[in-house]
């Protein structure tokens, strides 16, 4: 493997798409993060209980689901550039929005735009990042990811400093909208240009023969692809159950397990995030010297070890260590599953994130329901061991993956051959 000293000048033109791409991780964080905080005052407007604000908001996921799908077909007609970018900009309307609803059925139906608007702008960004990864041909991904947690971070903060500084609602969703569309707008201009495999090497990705179109519309896809659709898809759920874990689940086992008090039982989420966050901005470097295959299923044992540590010595201390060492164990996994499917043969462009992201957020969608049944019908403790058996599934699933290196020399025949990703050759490294 080349040394990183070794590694060509990259050009301007990529340091200034990657700039851009992060820039848009970043606002489509902020823009809902933004709200969050000012949630209350929409419920206190239109007089909402608890259980209507709590549907309306459920149509947001909702219309995650519905519309995400519809992300391959404008990605092939429009480009992952404009569908990201100028996305953002149509999102951060539709949240500025929400202020002028009249009544709950509006708001929900908001929601539900903003929910579809969300999905099909994160697979853009993705498929867009990608174009820029195989451009630079190492690991960036992991950082864009990275920058998505800290914008939201930051999206909250500043929809809570707006709310202590009693800023009108619609003043501050309106600026907030102009703000964040204007620099979208920006990053729109330096994202890269032409077709979405402009980018790719890769032989498979030549189609010379008149019928190819055909088969790129169709999505021509061979059973194989289907199955590995599906296991990439059950890999993304487990970080969907792992992130679960602690923002639904991680004080109510602080302080209901383990006894800690009201202000040290958010601790668990907080280790949980910050740990992932960490781990996603070091996680190109690693990535570039050991492979993401390798990364991810080392990174399934110390969700699984990390978690059973909390669960076996249930105290503060441990139980803080476990939540942080299982959010840094799945850091890379979504990021590499992405990749991964988005180098399956045979898909349309986009079609195979936009799959793994629709299964990620049914993962999402379901996670809360399945640890709720089973513990109330056994215990907190027990329900959680469900995140150890989810480490236990990367590390067994993981394989699956691409390296994003050069050929591991000991791969033999129990290695599953990675997906439409073809061996690199000496001396160079595989995007």
């Amino acid at each position: 493997m080349p040394s990183s000293s070794a590694a060509p000048a990259v050009e301007p033109r990529l340091r200034r798409a990657r700039a851009a791409v992060s820039a848009v991780f970043f606002l489509n964080a902020v823009l809902y993060a933004n709200l969050v905080p000012r949630l209350p005052d929409i419920k206190d407007r239109l007089d909402l209980s608890n259980a209507a604000l709590g549907s309306a908001i459920a149509a947001m996921p909702l219309g995650a689901l519905l519309a995400g799908l519809l992300a391959p077909v404008l990605i092939q007609r429009l480009g992952s550039a404009k569908v990201a970018a100028l996305g953002l900009v149509v999102l951060a309307v539709a949240v500025a929005g929400l202020p002028l609803a009249p009544a709950w059925i509006v708001f929900a139906a908001l929601m539900l735009v903003v929910g579809a608007l969300d999905a099909v702008v994160d697979v853009a960004q993705n498929a867009h990042g990608f174009r820029v990864q195989r451009a630079y041909g190492r690991s960036i991904v992991n950082a864009f990811h990275a920058l998505w947690s800290i914008g939201a971070v930051v999206g909250g903060l500043l929809g809570s400093a707006a709310a202590g500084l009693s800023v009108p609602l619609g003043v501050h969703l309106a600026a907030s909208a102009a703000v964040f569309s204007v620099l979208a707008v920006v990053a729109y201009r330096f994202l890269l240009p032409g077709p979405e495999d402009a980018e790719r090497t890769s032989p498979v990705d030549i189609e010379p023969d008149p019928a190819a179109p055909r088969r790129r519309l169709l999505g021509h896809v061979s059973g194989r692809t289907l199955v590995l659709l599906g296991v990439l898809g059950l890999l993304a759920s487990c970080e969907a159950f792992v992130q679960d874990a602690g923002s639904t689940w991680g004080a109510l086992y602080m302080r209901g397990e383990v006894g800690a008090g009201a202000a040290v039982g958010g601790l668990a989420f907080v280790a949980l995030q910050v740990a992932m966050t960490a781990g996603r901005l070091v996680g190109d470097r690693v990535v570039d010297r050991f492979g993401q295959r390798r990364v991810v299923r080392v990174g399934g044992v110390v969700t699984a070890a990390g978690m059973g540590l909390a669960l076996a010595v249930p105290s503060v201390g441990t139980a803080i260590v476990g939540f942080a060492l299982a959010g840094l164990g799945v850091a890379t996994l979504v990021p590499a599953v992405m990749h991964t499917a988005d180098e399956l043969p045979g898909l349309p462009h986009g079609v195979g994130l936009t799959v793994v992201t629709w299964l990620l957020r049914v993962g999402f969608l379901v996670s809360p329901s399945v640890i709720g049944i089973v513990a109330d019908a056994s215990s907190l403790r027990v329900a959680l061991v469900g995140v150890v058996l989810a480490g236990v599934v990367v590390l067994l699933l993981g394989r699956v993956l691409a390296p994003t290196h050069t050929p591991e020399p000991e791969a033999g025949a129990g290695d599953v051959i990675t997906p439409g990703t073809p061996a690199a050759a000496p001396g160079t490294t595989q995007p």
